[in-house]
């Protein structure tokens, strides 16, 4: 099938390339308008019940609380002398006069001693917008912005809205920087890999094509359901980072074909049957481990999931149709414009052709190989012991620290925690319905004396509905805030009467509890995938038990150096951020999804190799050490490459993005060196002839369904198990593993 695809394709070469420009066109201007669509939020579970008590408030007492925060200071005057009092009295009253504002709260109004710093010279006023929706609410707040700042006073704003433009605000320039910084440094590392320009510039041009198909795609995803801004990051990481990497593995395949003598249509069907097979699969495995987001309620996680899909689906697409036609095209001059490199004097144009057995990567896997126990034992111990601080791990709901230190949203919400009574813009909202006001204000001086509680006071009310909003101590995303929320969902309600409660510090707690509960069936979905697509791609059933274990192993390193840093606090300074002692709940999330993608997608790389030595010799010490001889360079250039997409991501400003990118970037350094160098090739070892065992039913299945990546005819019964035992190729039936 795959060698007629690469033929098809020749034939088609024109076409194929006219509708990648078209794509093109299509991605950079309408599908780049994506950036201005996208919703900020999508935190919360529709089902929680902090979102019903969201719903049930607006519904009974109209919205409540503030979008809006503004923050007054002055470092003269205090907030009642008429240098400080009269611009912000003057500011106020045309604020109550703007179309977009709903209400205004400040302390000139309503003298409440939260509203007043401790040394007075600061004061700040709570703003409820007419609009609705997230996108109304954020251009009424664009179009009252330059309305907020009083004459001879600093004006700092923050809140939910501007919490989210930042947000939002920040998430592009992230994403700017990252391609700035890691495209010309791409370039250079391709140039070294590949040794000429051309060759070098297709997999960023394949890698281009991915990030714009995939904008497309998320554009008309956002007409159906709503999608998050955040997608835009998971877009250009995913989609840059696989795109180089199949792009790098099918280049690699078509100069090594070229090279072997093969003419350009030969060559490219070989390169499909073989790369363009494992490119398949690699693809259609990691877009199967972001589908697994799919079943969390959270528009946040299913819109990074949406993305994933959309840029590996669209950078798998492009590696197995536009960058064919591309190679049809160049042809030999895919090794044009070559710059001349010391270790590369004396080689052939289409560069060297890897000695199978006798390089540098297959002397490493012998090496392992004549002691499989002592190196697979020392590497699953440095593993365990990276992986020893998640055992450790901390959840709490994020806020405005993962903003950089100077963003007007974090600074605002800093100084009210620090510098007014009460220190928290983010009460535990309590919703007594169905009792009398005075009932209501009972159930209030009980909350009261609940511990960790520091007030309890109605705030609104309407008939039997009544609205009380609770402060206590600490943080809103701390273990305080936490058990304030355990301790009023477990009060008794009043008599007759329901109680729902809601607000920021219960909406975190309602997100853990949410994310825990689908945990398992995400897990359960990743594995039984990868399983069923490594089993029909390689006939055997230990080959991919054993990646989802070594999958396992590799993402919880990942998340133990995760912890030391940003739950623990090490690096902070040098990597710029704020730790808060503890990581958010969904971040470890998305990373098992991409991390679990990225590790399955190394793992295809080498045993299509292997299968295919395999296929060919019978002998699994020879056909291990084959396949790593001709996959240890591409999958390490591979890894290289995508560390450098990742780290240039590290670099922004939110903290969320440089967790993960780090995450990433241990992960894929574990897994490129430690894991398919050394752990693989020792665990194929002490298996032998059982790493290709399957029973007899799942055997037939895989002669008859399996995608082989092969294009020589194998030796007869080669790759076919028996049933229950172990697979005897020709070439090994007398010889009995030896370990």
């Amino acid at each position: 099938m795959f060698d007629w695809w690469g033929r098809a394709v020749v034939r088609l070469r024109h076409a194929v390339l006219g509708a990648a420009l078209l794509l093109v066109a299509v991605g950079a201007t309408w599908g780049a308008g994506v950036f201005g669509l996208l919703t900020g939020g999508g935190f919360d579970d529709p089902a929680s019940e902090s979102s019903r008590a969201a719903e049930r408030i607006t519904e009974t007492l109209g919205r409540q609380g503030a979008d809006v925060i503004v923050l007054w200071s002055s470092d003269t005057a205090t907030a009642d002398q008429p240098a400080f009092r009269d611009p912000v009295t003057g500011t106020l009253t045309g604020l109550r006069s703007r179309p977009e504002v709903a209400s205004v709260t400040s302390w000139y109004d309503t003298p409440s001693p939260a509203l007043l710093s401790d040394d007075r010279r600061a004061t700040y006023a709570l703003i409820r917008l007419t609009a609705d929706d997230e996108d109304a609410q954020t251009e009424a707040y664009q179009a009252l912005r330059p309305a907020l700042d009083a004459p001879g006073v600093r004006t700092q704003v923050g809140g939910t809205v501007p919490f989210l433009t930042d947000a939002n605000t920040q998430t592009t320039e992230d994403v700017t920087r990252a391609e700035l910084l890691s495209m010309p440094v791409l370039l250079v590392l391709l140039i070294l890999i590949f040794g000429g320009l051309v060759a070098a510039a297709t997999p960023l041009l394949i890698g281009g094509l991915a990030i714009l198909g995939a904008f497309i795609a998320v554009r008309l995803l956002n007409m159906v359901t709503e999608v998050s801004v955040f997608a835009i990051n998971v877009i250009t990481l995913i989609g840059l980072g696989m795109a180089i990497d199949y792009a790098l593995f099918v280049v690699s395949r078509f100069r090594e074909e070229l090279a072997a003598g093969h003419d350009t249509p030969t060559a490219i069907a070989r390169t499909m049957a073989t790369a363009g097979r494992t490119v398949l699969v690699s693809g259609l495995t990691i877009t199967v481990a972001m589908a697994s987001l799919l079943i969390f309620p959270q528009a946040f996680l299913r819109s990074m999931g949406l993305g994933g899909m959309a840029a590996v689906l669209v950078a798998m697409l492009a590696s197995l149709t536009v960058l064919p036609a591309l190679l049809a095209v160049l042809g030999h001059r895919i090794d044009a414009l070559r710059v001349p490199l010391p270790w590369r004097r004396g080689a052939k144009a289409a560069g060297p052709v890897p000695t199978l057995t006798g390089g540098g990567w297959a002397r490493i896997a012998r090496v392992v190989m004549r002691r499989p126990a002592l190196f697979a034992v020392g590497v699953v111990v440095v593993l365990l012991a990276l992986a020893a601080p998640s055992l450790r791990m901390e959840f709490g709901g994020f806020d405005e620290r993962v903003l950089p230190a100077d963003a007007p949203a974090r600074v605002v919400s800093e100084r009210i925690r620090t510098e007014f009574p009460g220190g928290t813009v983010a009460p535990v909202d309590v919703l007594v319905t169905g009792v009398s006001a005075e009932q209501a204000g009972q159930f209030a001086q009980r909350i009261a004396g609940l511990p960790g509680v520091t007030g309890a006071q109605p705030v609104a009310n309407r008939g039997n509905a009544t609205l009380l909003s609770v402060t206590y101590s600490g943080e809103p995303t701390g273990d305080a805030a936490q058990r304030v929320v355990r301790e009023l969902r477990a009060l008794p309600a009043p008599d007759g009467g329901e109680v729902l409660v809601g607000g920021r510090p219960a909406a975190d707690r309602d997100l853990l509890d949410s994310l825990s509960s689908r945990l398992p069936w995400m897990a359960l979905i990743m594995a039984a995938a990868t399983l069923v697509l490594l089993f029909l791609a390689f006939g055997s059933v230990v080959l991919p038990v054993k990646a989802v274990l070594m999958n396992l192993v590799s993402i919880g390193a990942s998340f133990g150096v995760i912890v030391w840093i940003f739950q623990d606090g090490h690096l902070a300074d040098l990597l710029g951020f704020t730790p808060t002692g503890f990581i958010e709940p969904s971040n470890p999330i998305l990373m098992l999804a991409v991390l679990f993608g990225l590790a399955t997608d190394y793992e295809v790389f080498l045993l299509s190799r292997v299968r295919e030595e395999w296929d060919r010799s019978g002998d699994n010490t020879t056909a291990v050490a084959t396949g790593l001889q001709q996959t240890g360079r591409i999958i390490t250039a591979a890894a290289l490459l995508l560390v450098v997409v990742v780290a240039g991501f590290a670099t922004g400003g939110m903290a969320y993005i440089k967790l993960i990118g780090i995450g990433m970037i241990v992960a894929i350094v574990v897994d490129a060196t430690l894991v398919r160098a050394l752990l693989v090739p020792a665990t194929m070892r002490l298996l032998g002839r059982w790493n290709w065992w399957a029973p007899g039913p799942l055997g037939r299945i895989y002669r008859r369904y399996g995608i082989r990546e092969s294009v020589d005819p194998a030796p007869a019964g080669a790759g076919a198990p028996s049933a229950g035992a172990p697979v005897v190729e020709p070439a090994d039936r007398h010889h009995a593993f030896t370990g």
